[in-house]
């Protein structure tokens, strides 16, 4: 090496150790003296770490000026260096102008385009080295493999699998690892484990792999197990991303104990701190709600980045603590959409508009780009507040932005418009999205239209639903209501029979409703067919039931009932004493109904409410025990309502009590002196 290049040499170093890449790139650039092979390989692999592309097209542009025909490791470090800088046309192009190759050529070639995403293209140039007459090794099959993964092409990598199997590289623990991820990512989770476990010494990249393709795959409780049999071991320190996954998968399941363990053991081996890890400690402690641990972990050094300081506000706000979630929120050094949208969610279940729309005034003063999410969440407050006209200009927000293709947004514009009773508009969005609704959207129209009362026109939705789709339970039982409103028997059958028929799942809330339909559509016969058929019966079947029985006259069904259902050890509630009292009402039975309402309050507790105190007040009216009537009406711990008095009035006036009817009359006087009452036996009449 000449003086001048030695020069040229020492100042380029002289540039690198003051990590200055760019101006030791252009000192070699401007300079027409070549260097020595060693440093082009450096700078090369230095534009490689910094993604610098246009040093690297100057390292290129200079080697070749002096270099006519250059060693081939080196064009390969220019490969590599392009593909790390994305420039896949640049790394095409100096391949196919390269005039002389060897497997590190075609090697760097795969791996750019494995690492830029073009899976496809790296395994079309891995079948092609091979026809070109050159030989795999580990580096090719390590990178091929990640694109199978990439693909889910398993046949491909089985077919990869038994190549290395042939070629002798089972023990390369690299490639071994790669075909336990691409079984894994491939669902083939059986032949992943298999092949695990025949690794002799797993490294800490093999135990993240098993471990993440377990819990992706919903076997939490094995990722866990096997993340205890690593730190057993003592021969391998786990990556961050284990820990976090193991931690992860803790929280999935809810094994607290456990992600507690793996907390301290996180302390123990110093990655608490790494954000990956304190993330999922956020997380895991947030579904627990243990908000105290939670804020402890992001009180850490280094754990307040972006996305654990959305993860804390977001635990917060889920957890109905969002005075604590917006003075976090206001705390942020930066915010993304994400950030609001997780305090709109937590003003939104927790039904707190006013707040939720100073988030969305928030929002608009800045120049975040607002995803479907939010759109969603506003579309929830507009059907909160029953404000259709800002819903309207929502859906106007939607057709601009072309969120209207959004299966997310379009259901929100439906449940919006059914909320707030704008039906027709309802109907016209939801046939406007023919082409992506889905169940989810036919609920919506239905449930508006059910709510409103509206159950005609459900029964028309119904019939274009069963021609396009198969309904989900949640639409069933929303049918089945439609039907209870408008006492539609026949369909409430011919859904019972679809039911059955196409083998779904019978749960409670389902056959609660079918009991609600039957009983509605005086079929009482059917409603306790399926009551009977019912192996586990819960409290709100019980209450539905004995309703029905009440409804149609069978009091004595429904006080059969009730005492059954003291007997499966069910504590009866408002309802149940509700159904009751208005069995005793329809059977006379007045003693059992007075007995019934003392155990209410003594036994079980139930505050009574005021359709429980009219049942006493029917129950005794009807059958003419005055004395116990008035008695009853004097010890009532509120005044009566004005229908309370004139049941009293017309009882009075049929069992002919005049003292007690004159009270009532004068009461109902003081209550509403333009339509006075006057008590008279011998008209037997009301007179004003």
């Amino acid at each position: 090496m000449g003086a001048n290049a030695k020069a040229l040499t020492h100042k380029i170093f002289t540039h690198l150790k003051l990590n200055s890449l760019s101006k030791a790139v252009s000192t070699l650039f401007e300079s027409p003296v070549p260097v020595d092979i060693s440093l082009y390989a450096s700078l090369f692999k230095l534009c490689a770490a910094r993604r610098a592309i246009i040093e690297t097209r100057k390292v290129e542009s200079h080697l070749l000026t002096f270099n006519p025909t250059p060693p081939v490791f080196l064009l390969n470090r220019a490969i590599e260096a392009y593909g790390k800088c994305s420039c896949l046309d640049d790394a095409r192009e100096l391949f196919d102008e390269m005039p002389q190759r060897d497997g590190g050529s075609w090697n760097a070639l795969i791996s750019a385009y494995a690492l830029n995403g073009f899976a496809d293209e790296a395994l079309r140039v891995f079948l092609d080295m091979k026809r070109d007459g050159f030989s795999w090794n580990e580096v090719s099959f390590a990178s091929v493999l990640g694109c199978c993964g990439s693909l889910l092409e398993i046949h491909f990598a089985m077919g990869i699998h038994g190549i290395i199997v042939k070629y002798g590289f089972s023990w390369n623990v690299i490639i071994t690892s790669s075909i336990v991820d691409v079984y894994g990512k491939g669902g083939c989770l059986r032949d992943s484990r298999r092949m695990f476990d025949d690794i002799s010494n797993p490294n800490e990249v093999s135990w993240n792999v098993i471990i993440r393709r377990h819990y992706d795959m919903g076997e939490e409780k094995e990722a866990v197990v096997l993340f205890f049999e690593m730190v057993k071991r003592n021969d391998v320190m786990p990556l961050s991303f284990t820990v976090s996954n193991a931690l992860c998968a803790c929280s999935r399941i809810s094994a607290f104990n456990e992600g507690m363990q793996i907390h301290s053991f996180a302390i123990k081996i110093n990655l608490v701190d790494t954000l990956v890890v304190s993330g999922s400690l956020i997380d895991m402690y947030s579904k627990h709600g243990d908000l105290q641990s939670a804020r402890n972990v992001f009180n850490q050094p280094n754990a307040k980045d972006l996305i654990n300081w959305t993860s804390i506000v977001t635990a917060y706000a889920t957890n109905g603590r969002t005075k604590e979630a917006r003075k976090l929120f206001n705390e942020m050094p930066e915010r993304n959409i994400v950030s609001y949208n997780a305090m709109l969610t937590g003003y939104t279940h927790n039904y707190k508009w006013e707040d939720a729309l100073e988030i969305i005034h928030l929002i608009s003063k800045t120049n975040i780009y607002v995803d479907h999410v939010t759109i969603g969440l506003i579309l929830t407050i507009c059907a909160g507040i029953l404000d259709v006209e800002l819903g309207k200009q929502v859906h106007a927000y939607v057709y601009r932005h072309h969120f209207n293709f959004n299966l997310f947004v379009g259901n929100g514009l439906l449940n919006m418009y059914g909320k707030c009773g704008d039906l027709r508009s309802c109907r016209a969005w939801f046939y406007q999205m023919s082409h992506l609704r889905d169940a989810v959207s036919w609920n919506s129209i239905l449930t508006g239209h059910a709510h409103h009362k509206r159950s005609e026109e459900v029964m028309m939705v119904i019939r274009k639903m069963l021609e396009e789709t198969s309904p989900n339970k949640h639409t069933l039982a929303t049918i089945l209501a439609a039907c209870a409103n408008i006492f539609a028997l026949d369909p409430s059958k011919q859904i019972h029979g679809f039911l059955v028929r196409c083998g779904y799942d019978m749960d409670i809330v389902l056959k609660g409703a079918l009991i609600d339909a039957y009983s509605k559509c005086r079929c009482l016969k059917y409603a306790l067919s399926v009551f009977k058929a019912t192996a586990s019966r819960d409290l709100i079947l019980y209450n539905s039931m004995i309703l029905g029985c009440s409804h149609n006259l069978r009091g004595d069904v429904a006080i059969d009932l009730f005492e059954m259902l003291k007997t499966e050890g069910l504590k009866p509630n408002n309802t149940t004493f509700q159904g009751v009292l208005l069995a005793c009402i329809c059977e006379g039975r007045v003693e059992l109904g007075r007995e019934y309402f003392d155990v209410m309050i003594k036994e079980h507790c139930v505050i009574p409410r005021l359709e429980h105190y009219e049942s006493m007040i029917e129950l005794y009216a009807r059958y003419g025990y005055i004395g116990e009537l008035e008695n009853f009406v004097n010890k009532m711990p509120f005044e009566p309502t004005a229908s309370m008095l004139i049941r009293v009035f017309d009882a009075c006036h049929e069992y002919r009590h005049e003292r007690f009817g004159k009270w009532a009359a004068d009461r109902l006087n003081e209550l509403n002196p333009s339509t006075p009452f006057k008590f008279e036996l011998m008209d037997h009449r009301r007179m004003a």
